[in-house]
């Protein structure tokens, strides 16, 4: 693999540039109008515009994006997150047209872009479900389903995934009025208005399990993520370790997901996710086929590169990394451009930019003094993560970091201090935290 095309913008296209800088690979980004100024258009060997600003004319536009890939001349393509990044068709024509796709096949992409065959499959090699539908329901036998399991139940899309598409339900009205409406929702995001029926779990906390696979067959995992800060189905604050898992119970669990990644044939990097109760039981949820936002918590505490390891999966090289060791902890905290108290998006020109260092901290961003933030994309400016020997060291490193961080604009607005409030609860600090706590909090 001489040269590899960036199908992505912002810090994950800068992460994904510098890894093919050290493993002598020509990087090749791409931009829209909106990015030519961006950090990544900047860093990267050469660089292609591929339309205006809009994504669904932009990075969202397979056939614009194939034709960049066959200007530059790139052999690979790295999908990075979001955007086309588990979407089955881009892979596809990217392998037709002769270039290695850095993820798992189109196949594989296929199968856990389908909530329903994934937890087919889970169910197949042991994995816990939450209760619910066998698979795709009708109105009537979703009726039939929270009935036999009890409310509160929540309607998911079959074809979902990012939080998207979810609706909780706490009687038989408000499933009868949001059933339809769920549908609509579904067909519009995902092209598939198919919805399945789970028990909603009262407080529980979101645990993802880190893998690594190759194509001969060796699967690898590195512990666990515990993602529970969230506001609407989207991660804000990440850690690993998971202080509420005993190394039982995360052995068992990287067990399982070993069985069902050899099981769909995974190779590349990828997440299993999982909702886990206050009793300690734990449910499947899904699977992402790709590199996740919150990748770096678990290089910070595992050593190992996931973005650098992608790429070597990708060009043919057997997994081979030796005795793995677990060493402290780390939390990552997304710096959005957003209102802290409304969490709109808060987009403008930075006039002011100091990133925090020190022993432990790394900062991951795209953003430099004089950028604009554009309006067209997610909000997401920069990841702060902070390692300590113990939880307590890396969130008062954490802490300290934020104090430091500075991103000023006439018209910008960030998330710094929600990140500061949170970390100073008590709730967060003993490790009582659940996917609900920022709801709570807010009240």
């Amino acid at each position: 693999m001489q040269s590899l095309l960036i199908a992505n913008r912002g810090e994950i296209a800068v992460r994904v540039i510098r890894v093919c800088k050290e493993l002598g690979i020509k990087s090749i980004a791409i931009y829209s109008e909106a990015d030519r100024d961006s950090m990544h258009v900047k860093l990267a060997d050469k660089s292609v515009c591929i339309g205006p600003p809009e994504a669904s004319k932009s990075y969202l536009d397979i056939p614009r994006i194939m034709s960049a890939i066959e200007v530059s001349e790139a052999e690979a393509v790295h999908p990075g997150y979001g955007f086309l990044s588990e979407n089955p068709k881009f892979a596809e024509i990217v392998r037709a047209s002769g270039k290695i796709f850095v993820g798992p096949s189109p196949e594989t992409l296929e199968l856990i872009g389908d909530k329903v065959k994934a937890k087919e499959v889970a169910k197949k090699v042991g994995i816990p479900l939450v209760p619910g539908s066998d698979g795709p329901v009708d109105f009537q036998k979703a009726l039939e389903v929270a009935s036999k399991i009890g409310y509160p139940v929540v309607i998911k899309a079959a074809a979902g995934g990012g939080g998207r598409g979810i609706r909780i339900v706490n009687n038989d009205k408000e499933l009868r009025e949001k059933f339809p409406l769920a549908t609509q929702e579904a067909q519009a995001a995902f092209g598939d208005g198919r919805l399945y029926i789970e028990k909603y779990l009262i407080n529980p906390k979101h645990i993802e399990i880190q893998v690594l696979a190759d194509k001969y067959g060796n699967v690898i995992t590195l512990g666990e993520r515990e993602c529970s800060i969230q506001r609407r189905h989207q991660k804000l604050i990440e850690e690993a370790p998971s202080s509420a898992l005993t190394e039982e119970k995360r052995k068992e669990i990287e067990a399982l997901v070993r069985d069902f990644c050899k099981e769909i044939n995974y190779e590349g990097a990828g997440t299993v996710e999982f909702l886990m109760d206050s009793e300690g039981n734990f449910y499947f949820m899904e699977m992402n086929g790709r590199i996740q936002v919150e990748h770096p918590v678990t290089e910070m505490v595992y050593g190992i590169d996931l973005v650098e390891w992608q790429i070597r999966i990708a060009r043919g090289e057997r997994l081979n990394l030796g005795e793995i060791e677990r060493k402290g902890y780390a939390i990552e905290c997304r710096i959005n451009a957003e209102d802290p108290n409304t969490f709109l998006p808060s987009p403008g020109k930075i006039e002011e930019l100091y990133l925090p260092g020190g022993f432990g901290v790394r900062v991951d961003t795209h953003i430099y003094c004089g950028y604009t933030v554009p309006p067209f994309y997610d909000s997401l400016l920069a990841k702060l993560i902070c390692w300590g020997k113990t939880r307590e060291e890396a969130i008062n490193r954490c802490l300290r970091a934020l104090e430091e961080f500075r991103i000023e604009g006439a018209s910008l607005k960030t998330n710094l201090e929600f990140h500061k409030r949170v970390l100073s609860t008590r709730e967060f600090q003993q490790g009582k935290h659940h996917i609900r706590f920022i709801e709570e909090l807010l009240l």
